[in-house]
């Protein structure tokens, strides 16, 4: 007997442990999640809703997003003032597609174990204090899209291994202490569109791959040491190559760079990655070339080296050769350039997540889908947050009722969503065109409930805000719709006919769109009194836009210009919305200053709305710095749209430019607010017509 009472203990204790074991590892996301908590957040101050014995997929979670499958798929905490380590526990986290870390003082070095989450797509760990090299491990992320490991403490240099990452578009390692070459290897990134490696250590010269990237439409290597001859398929990028302060680069047709003055050595045409030689066994110097260059020289000993006459003839034959071919290809360039940035202009991007085209007849496919699952939650009622509602935050019954549509009207109206009807599609969204039973023409935004805000009261809130929002240059919203059975959210706006001012953006000459001076002043009007609005106490609490883009300016029959998606934001998810700013930043809407605060304000959109007036101005949708210096000097002839041939106000123009010049200033404090530039607006003759 006493014998067996030991034995009995012990089983009880087993059992008892095992018990224990079992349920602390029921939910392995959760115990990742957990770990991931004491080092991001050591003192417990922003994730105390990561509880012990929580669900990450309740909504309770701080920053946590979840699929349909109700597996952790997003880690959203951007500017949230974390101060602790990112753990090598994320990588626990297997579904994880979105890691924003970015606009945190997170320290210490990024874990290798990254490198097992295969099925993430974006990574933003930007603007942090991380050290140490970037794991070349990354390359085995074959799904990454995004990959912003900027302004940083990084060292080390760029891994070759980078060039695995198949679906890569945009790559920003700027900001860093990183050394060495830039990999050849990235060139071998089909979809690569945007390469920043600006102010950091690199030296050697840049590599033809990459000059010849198909879709690369930025490289951006300001501020480092590179030198060597620059690839001159570069020279289709215009502005969007940026390679001041680099001292020992050299090519031909670039503005700022010297000729090379060996531009005869056959060295020139394949540009060798490192300066610095070691004597060969020949006696010539050969490039020292670090493991990161991923360039192989030829080697004497195996492959054999002609004698010197021979060589000598060779040469000659080489140089001669080469003159030939650098003149042929500085005018092929020049010759195809302006054929390519036509072409550039047609090829799928990821930032055109375009989801606001409510004005178009035709369908329109985007670019890649947002690879963003985001929070797919059930409300408590089922997903329906109007159906037991009758007052909530001064949100009547009588509100809700005149705003309210039901299912069948809103698939009645677009015939059950028919694709003829499709006017736009994105990752989060798609917008159709429909015909209410009254025969009033609508477009319809059909969101997806996991891009919608998870909190019932939240989304309420949202809701009281975008009904309470009636101007003449905003798109009005007709009502709403919400649907357990199809897990979505329907908006119905006010149909607007004539397209959005993106489509009046690079017009050829002649072109029966061209939009005359008058028009252009009186939609630049309009765009500024919708602002005005927002930011007014005219409306419950002055709004902030922040996303003012020529897409998403509608116009209508009359020409009036009318703000789309003004306080959508207010229903979405925080990934959402984040997701939906590539378009700004790409396009150069996105005011500097949210590089290092991660805040909107009114005067980040005022920032926005100087960059449409030039683009209203030129006629372009890209503004390059001859445009803006043009309209700091006023010659006109450099920024107003030579389709006009002269047909504009030149006071007007001096006017309208020392408007946009002076909302896209630097010093976001500098900016005028939106009430001086309307007063600023009064002395244009055409900012006012009569119906």
């Amino acid at each position: 007997m006493l014998l067996l009472f030991p034995n009995l203990l012990t089983i009880i204790f087993l059992c008892f442990t095992s018990s224990v074991f079992s349920v602390s590892n029921s939910n392995p996301e959760l115990e990742s999640l957990v770990n991931l908590k004491s080092s991001l957040d050591p003192s417990n101050t922003y994730l105390s809703s990561w509880s012990n014995n929580g669900d990450p997929c309740d909504g309770t979670f701080e920053g946590v997003g979840c699929n349909e499958n109700g597996q952790v798929a997003n880690i959203s905490l951007q500017g949230k003032g974390l101060k602790g380590q990112l753990s090598p526990a994320i990588s626990g986290l297997k579904h994880l597609t979105g890691i924003y870390l970015h606009y945190n003082s997170l320290f210490g070095e990024i874990p290798k174990e990254i490198s097992s989450l295969t099925h993430l797509v974006d990574l933003y760990l930007d603007v942090n204090n991380l050290s140490g090299v970037i794991p070349p491990q990354i390359g085995n992320m074959e799904n990454l899209q995004v990959l912003q490991l900027c302004y940083n403490k990084l060292t080390g240099s760029i891994p070759t291994q980078l060039g695995s990452l198949k679906k890569l578009s945009v790559l920003a390692l700027q900001s860093n202490n990183l050394t060495g070459a830039i990999p050849a290897s990235l060139g071998e990134i089909e979809t690569l569109l945007r390469l920043d490696l600006s102010f950091n250590h690199l030296f050697g010269s840049i590599p033809t791959p990459i000059a010849e990237a198909p879709l690369l439409e930025s490289l951006d290597i300001r501020n480092n040491t590179l030198s060597g001859n620059v690839p001159p398929a570069l020279l289709r990028l215009n502005e969007g190559f940026q390679y001041a302060n680099n001292p020992g680069l050299c090519g031909v047709g670039f503005l700022t760079l010297k000729v090379c003055p060996d531009s005869d050595h056959i060295g020139q045409i394949r540009p060798e990655p490192y300066g610095g030689g070691v004597a060969t066994s020949n006696g010539l110097p050969r490039k020292e070339i670090p493991e990161t260059a991923n360039v192989k020289l030829p080697d004497c000993n195996q492959t054999g080296c002609p004698n010197n006459a021979r060589k000598s003839s060779h040469n000659a034959s080489i140089a001669v050769g080469v003159v030939v071919v650098a003149l042929a290809m500085s005018l092929i360039s020049v010759f195809i350039f302006t054929k390519y940035r036509r072409t550039k202009q047609k090829l799928g991007s990821s930032f055109e997540l375009s989801d606001t085209r409510l004005s178009t007849d035709q369908p329109r496919e985007f670019g890649r889908k947002n690879g963003s699952p985001l929070i797919s939650l059930e409300y408590p009622n089922g997903w329906d947050p109007l159906s037991d509602v009758r007052s909530f935050n001064g949100f009547s019954n009588d509100v809700i009722q005149g705003f309210r549509f039901n299912l069948e009207e809103v698939e009645c109206a677009t015939q059950y969503f028919s694709p003829s009807n499709l006017l736009g599609k994105s990752g989060l969204s798609a917008v159709f065109r429909g015909v209410l039973r009254d025969g009033s023409v609508v477009a319809v935004k059909r969101i997806s409930k996991s891009s919608c805000k998870s909190e019932e009261a939240e989304f309420l809130k949202g809701l009281n805000v975008l009904t309470s929002l009636t101007h003449e240059n905003l798109v009005r919203l007709r009502g709403f719709c919400c649907s357990r059975g199809r897990g979505e959210c329907f908006l119905v706006y006010d149909f607007v006919s004539n397209g959005n001012l993106l489509s009046y953006l690079d017009l050829k000459d002649g072109d029966a769109s061209v939009l005359e001076w008058s028009t252009r002043v009186w939609i630049i009007h309009g765009i500024a009194k919708g602002i005005q609005y927002l930011h007014s106490s005219k409306v419950n609490k002055p709004l902030v836009h922040q996303n003012i883009s020529a897409e998403k300016v509608l116009i209508d029959q009359r020409f009036n210009p009318m703000l789309a998606d003004s306080g959508l934001y207010k229903l979405l998810t925080n990934d959402t919305v984040f997701s939906t700013l590539k378009a700004s930043a790409a396009m150069g809407y996105l005011a500097p200053e949210y590089t290092t605060t991660g805040k909107f304000t009114e005067l980040s959109d005022v920032y926005a709305f100087g960059m449409v007036v030039f683009q209203v101005l030129s006629g372009r949708r890209k503004i390059t710095n001859s445009i803006r210096v043009g309209a700091e000097s006023l010659r006109s002839q450099e920024f107003v749209d030579p389709n006009l041939h002269g047909r504009f106000s030149e006071f007007e123009a001096a006017k309208l430019a020392k408007i946009a010049l002076n909302c896209t200033l630097e010093l976001p404090n500098e900016r005028p607010s939106m009430d001086a530039i309307i007063l600023d607006l009064g002395s244009c003759t055409n900012c006012y017509r009569s119906p």
